[in-house]
């Protein structure tokens, strides 16, 4: 098994030996060489705690109108959330950022003309999954939305890499992110182009080349194995461990040896190490707390014992996996959020991806249709029909689902303490993704995003923020118009027609690219650009520039077919920041 060696296992002893390493570079490089994948460190905020990225994405939108709350800018009140379907995230309001106004690229329109399209004609799935985190258009292309033509339908894939990837390729310690697919949708193959979200585009490949389908892992066991190599050993914890976590400076522990130490005759290199290990010490105070939350023991509270992740993975659980109960007030779907909480208190990977199954039916909910053709407010995945009955209600059932998902992963994370008072999801940023707005009209402006933790004091928090770019600052943006078609209270026998997208929100407004959020969170998370702003390995500047292009627009026709596809509003959205 791949073993991480960080300074986390440096420290685990701490005592006089700790201030030699500094000195012992033939162990260090042994130890590594042997480690195998190298440091595991990624970034960290201003006090030494470690930073993570932690994104949750489900498919087929939601309720918009219950969704969002009425006020679309300024503090976050109890009673904003209450009438809505995230009301269950009330106990952590104060710690809540609700960017609005925010649109995705690449949609699906029925009419794909020039100039009334949005995006390529592929497909209402394909080609949004595809450009979610990649902001690249798929390839191959297609200009007829209604065709089915399977190579271009299903099968076509971004000319980019996701975001995960880019992301990973920077601060985690083997370059690839921690990438899990809850409910092991498509097997060990991963899915299909209709619902993949993570893509790695080979380094040599030529410009306008698909990217590959990056399946990541499927069950909460394969996490587990390698985070149990990790944990802290089963015996007591040392006195000098102890007194740290109990906040005593690491400094301080190691004093009689360090003034030993400096009472050395040695030589100016020699000092010079030592000073930097001083520092490194204290920096690393924080990075000691947290990892003596890396133990069997925080694994055993948060329900990730053996039994329940064994369950959880093997199906076991019968036909509903991800909503049958494997613990008290725990389901299938909440031990891959254990397996993230565990992974970021063992700092064994600052990007984390927990993405939710397409085309999954809930019969644990009371929902007998699968979530897709749900969504079209149909018992099929047709875009026009007579309304399913109940349609909008079960849309609400499973939004809240997932809402208490996401309320369950921000808890756990929320219950670790680091020494500066500070929890482990103040400093994560851990969001809440969705496909897209409303799952009948397919549009992807108005898109829901909820977003916990500021990445150590980087982003706001306890507000929702309005960056639309036709109205910014407005605390009257739209909820969106999800009702407008089978509406329960309508009443009589309803009809439905997704290709008007009736039930969308009006694509004049809410266009903010989602680009510039993402290169929020890169910023945050320190990832670093080139002297063009864009992401690279090695890069010294601040994003700036991500994706194909910020204008869905610019899509029409796939790769290279608009003159002049760019990044036409470069940067980050600075109302978002601290």
């Amino acid at each position: 098994m791949n073993k991480h060696f960080t300074r986390r296992h440096v420290l685990r002893g701490l005592g006089g030996a700790v201030v030699t390493a500094p000195f012992l570079d033939s162990v260090w490089e042994r130890a590594a060489k042997a480690g195998d994948a190298g440091p595991a460190t990624g970034p960290t905020t201003a006090s030494g705690n470690p930073k993570t990225f932690i994104a949750m994405f489900t498919h087929y939108g939601c309720i918009t109108n219950q969704f969002f709350p009425v006020n679309s800018n300024g503090p976050l009140q109890a009673s904003d959330l209450a009438p809505t379907n995230i009301a269950a995230l009330t106990p952590l309001i104060s710690k809540l950022l609700i960017p609005r106004g925010i649109r995705n690229m690449n949609e699906w329109t029925a009419n794909n003309s020039a100039t009334m399209g949005r995006g390529q004609g592929n497909d209402p799935h394909t080609q949004v999954v595809g450009s979610y985190f990649t902001c690249q258009p798929v390839t191959p292309n297609s200009n007829n939305p209604f065709s089915f033509d399977t190579s271009t339908k299903f099968n076509a894939a971004p000319v980019g890499s996701s975001l995960d990837q880019i992301m990973a390729q920077q601060i985690s310690s083997n370059g690839t992110p921690l990438f899990m697919r809850v409910g092991n949708a498509g097997g060990s193959a991963g899915e299909t182009g209709q619902s993949n979200i993570s893509y790695l585009l080979p380094p040599s490949a030529a410009a306008g080349t698909a990217a590959n389908i990056v399946p990541g892992l499927g069950t909460p066991s394969q996490v587990f194995s390698a985070l149990t190599g990790l944990f802290s050993a089963g015996s007591p914890m040392n006195a000098d461990t102890y007194a740290a976590v109990k906040g005593q400076s690491i400094i301080d522990l190691v004093k009689d040896d360090l003034n030993t130490l400096e009472n050395f005759n040695m030589s100016q290199a020699d000092k010079a190490k030592l000073e930097a290990w001083k520092a490194l010490l204290n920096q690393s105070q924080n990075m000691v707390m947290a990892s003596a939350a890396c133990t069997s023991a925080s694994a055993m509270m948060l329900g990730a014992t053996q039994a329940n992740v064994t369950a959880a993975s093997s199906g076991t659980l019968g036909g509903d996996i991800l909503t049958t109960k494997v613990a008290t007030n725990l389901d299938g779907a909440d031990m891959y959020s254990i397996m993230a909480v565990l992974a970021t208190l063992c700092n064994y990977n600052p990007v984390i991806f927990l993405k939710y199954p397409p085309n999954y039916t809930y019969t644990g909910l009371g929902i007998t249709e699968e979530s897709h053709s749900l969504s079209h407010r149909l018992d099929n995945a047709g875009m026009t029909g007579t309304c399913y009955p109940s349609a909008i209600p079960l849309l609400e059932t499973l939004d809240r689902y997932y809402c208490s998902k996401f309320l369950n992963l921000i808890t756990m994370l929320n219950g670790f303490t680091n020494s500066d008072g500070t929890t482990a999801l103040d400093n994560t940023v851990t969001t809440w993704f969705n496909e897209m707005s409303d799952g009948d009209a397919h549009n992807l402006n108005n898109v829901p995003i909820i977003q916990a933790g500021s990445a150590g004091g980087y982003f706001k928090q306890g507000q929702t923020i309005n960056v639309d770019t036709t109205n910014t600052g407005s605390a009257t943006l739209s909820q969106g118009n999800s009702v407008a078609q089978c509406n329960p209270d309508g009443g009589g026998t309803q009809t439905v027609n997704g290709t008007t997208q009736q039930t969308g929100t009006d694509p004049s407004i809410a266009n903010a690219p989602i680009n510039k959020y993402f290169c929020n969170i890169m910023n945050a998370m320190g990832i670093k650009a080139d002297s063009t702003g864009f992401p690279v390995k090695g890069g010294t500047q601040p994003v700036t520039h991500y994706g194909y292009s910020d204008n869905t627009a610019d899509f029409v026709g796939g790769y290279g077919a608009v003159s002049g596809a760019t990044i036409h509003n470069p940067g980050e959205y600075t109302a978002l920041k601290q």
